[in-house]
């Protein structure tokens, strides 16, 4: 499914609301401004250092960048058979359950086959792909922590669970690390039911009130607030936060997640006021180097290579190095985010060099990112220009942070430095 540009009648999508600065970042940068007093995301907000006593969490979208590592089956299944993929009406199913899916994509495609024979067409090219899924940026680093603490754990997902067992035993530390695992055919109906929430809780022994539910879609956002939970929603698919509302807490990434706002333990793990990530790698970008005063902004006019690479979860301040062609690698902060000022959600990479001050035009460049800085400066905004500015302490931040090993250019980014710009 093609989901790089969204319809929607938004403009820039705002993360929830910090009840305070978070104690990795300097107070000057870590604040967002905050939403109308009306937001719906101001709702139900945790306020007692009791609030949470367990974690529930979906797998596809939330967990795991299924969606991209299985991209284009769908599509490729139905030319065979003369067919022409919907993104619209794809884009409503996320989430469902397959056997709910199949019967829905047959019918609405007018296919030659039952929905069972559908599934049994279709499943093992999807089964091919389950060990590509990579875990979304922020994951390991949660599931580490909250099973470190003691905090009760849950995956409750619409896949069946065979499948669930399948996809998490390509993740190395997962299976141990949850309480209880349930699946779409481990209850009496699925999501947006509540059914599954309800069971993970009975099953983990906390009342559903006390459970704190992390989802990406939106029949799994529904599914959770009717059994009761408070939710924390990430979208998988950008553009739609008016649809989200009913969410408690509405986030970009997992990498802007404060467990201490529902009274769990607080993250203790950045470094240089920046958090180490899995190295995200981005080719195929074009742009002109302006410069300014120690540093240079890359104003991006050719972009073939984000989509691929990097998640639609993947907002904010970042930090890494940039591979200029034919000037070498650079030291670079990186803000990104979705612009839906045009109606379309399209993907915003505004690179900075630091220490380069010489201007060139149409220069290719390709990408590491291998730290996390913070969400972005006033997200709510309409204004582009204004949540994706370089501040200097950002730039600061990417100066000294990028000396310490941990942050240093990875030994797996060979194809990074030796890429042939062609």
């Amino acid at each position: 499914m093609d989901s790089d540009s969204r319809k929607s009648p938004n403009r820039f999508l705002f993360a929830c609301l910090s009840l305070k600065s978070h104690p990795r970042f300097p107070p000057s940068t870590s604040k967002a401004p905050p939403p109308p007093s009306n937001s719906p995301l101001l709702r139900s907000l945790p306020m007692g250092a009791d609030r949470i006593s367990a974690v529930i969490l979906d797998l596809d979208g939330t967990l795991l960048d299924t969606e991209r590592a299985t991209g284009g089956i769908l599509e490729e299944f139905l030319a065979r058979h003369g067919k022409a993929l919907d993104a619209a009406m794809e884009e409503k199913r996320l989430g469902k359950m397959h056997k709910e899916s199949a019967a829905a994509i047959v019918q609405d495609y007018g296919l030659p086959m039952t929905p069972d024979e559908f599934s049994e067409a279709i499943m093992p090219l999807f089964q091919e792909r389950w060990p590509q899924a990579k875990a979304l940026p922020g994951v390991n680093r949660l599931i580490k922590h909250l099973h470190n603490h003691g905090i009760p754990l849950a995956l409750a997902s619409n896949s069946i669970r065979k499948h669930i067992e399948m996809k998490i035993s390509y993740q190395q530390g997962w299976k141990e690390s949850f309480s209880v695992i349930l699946g779409g055919d481990d209850v009496s109906h699925g999501k947006p039911s509540p059914d599954i929430f309800l069971e993970a809780a009975k099953r983990l022994g906390v009342d559903i009130s006390k459970c704190l539910v992390i989802e990406d879609s939106l029949v799994g956002v529904r599914g959770a607030k009717a059994a009761g939970a408070e939710v924390v929603a990430i979208p998988s698919v950008q553009g739609q936060d008016e649809n989200y509302s009913i969410a408690n807490c509405l986030l970009h990434t997992l990498l802007e997640f404060q467990p201490e706002l529902w009274g769990l333990p607080a993250f203790e793990d950045g470094l240089q006021s920046a958090l180490p990530i899995e190295p995200l790698f981005i080719r195929g970008l074009g742009g002109e180097v302006v410069s300014y005063d120690g540093f240079s902004k890359i104003d991006i006019t050719a972009d073939t290579g984000s989509y691929e690479f990097i998640p639609h979860q993947v907002w904010g301040v970042f930090i890494g190095w940039a591979n200029i062609e034919m000037h070498g690698i650079y030291k670079v902060v990186v803000y990104i985010g979705w612009d839906t000022s045009s109606g379309v959600a399209k993907r915003v990479i505004l690179p900075y060099l630091i220490d380069h001050t010489e201007r060139h035009k149409n220069e290719r460049l390709h990408l590491v990112i291998v730290g996390y800085v913070r969400k972005l400066q006033n997200e709510g905004s309409t204004s582009m220009s204004e949540a994706l500015g370089v501040f200097e302490e950002d730039v600061n931040i990417a100066r000294a942070a990028l000396d310490i090993p941990v942050f240093s250019l990875p030994t797996s980014s060979s194809l990074f430095v030796d890429a042939a710009f062609d």
